[in-house]
């Protein structure tokens, strides 16, 4: 495979796509089905976790039911496989709490003309102060 000449669309299209989901309480679990069963791995503040079903139980578990997020930044990259590595980074709120900044990776891997989420990369970005 080469370099995809997308990689730019592709990345932001699919951060517009997954965050509309995952924001939306009652499509939340939703998410799962831009992952793979096995092959897909995530890290939610490092807390690893591979395949759907996994990856699932965990994004169910969350108790939060509101977000708001605000993205500051998509950044993207191609993989010589065909594939797009994505930075995100931005601001978000769950229910009441005070808002948080956030970071995000995730790794797009090409499958049969189409994409799944191989590894994603979660962490709220809080410094200890003291």
């Amino acid at each position: 495979m080469s370099l995809n000449p997308q990689y730019e669309e592709i990345g932001k299209g699919f951060v517009q796509q997954y965050y509309a989901i995952f924001d939306d309480p009652a499509n939340r679990a939703n998410v799962v089905n831009f992952y793979s069963a096995t092959d897909s791995f995530m890290t939610f503040e490092g807390h690893q976790i591979q395949g759907a079903p996994k990856i699932l139980e965990k994004v169910q578990s969350l108790s939060f039911q509101k977000i708001t997020r605000v993205i500051t930044t998509v950044d993207s990259q191609p993989t010589f496989d065909g594939g797009v590595l994505i930075n995100v980074l931005g601001r978000l709120q769950c229910d009441d709490d005070p808002p948080h900044a956030f970071s995000q990776v995730f790794f797009l891997k090409a499958n049969a003309g189409t994409f799944f989420v191989a590894h994603d990369i979660f962490r709220l970005n809080i410094h200890n102060s003291a």
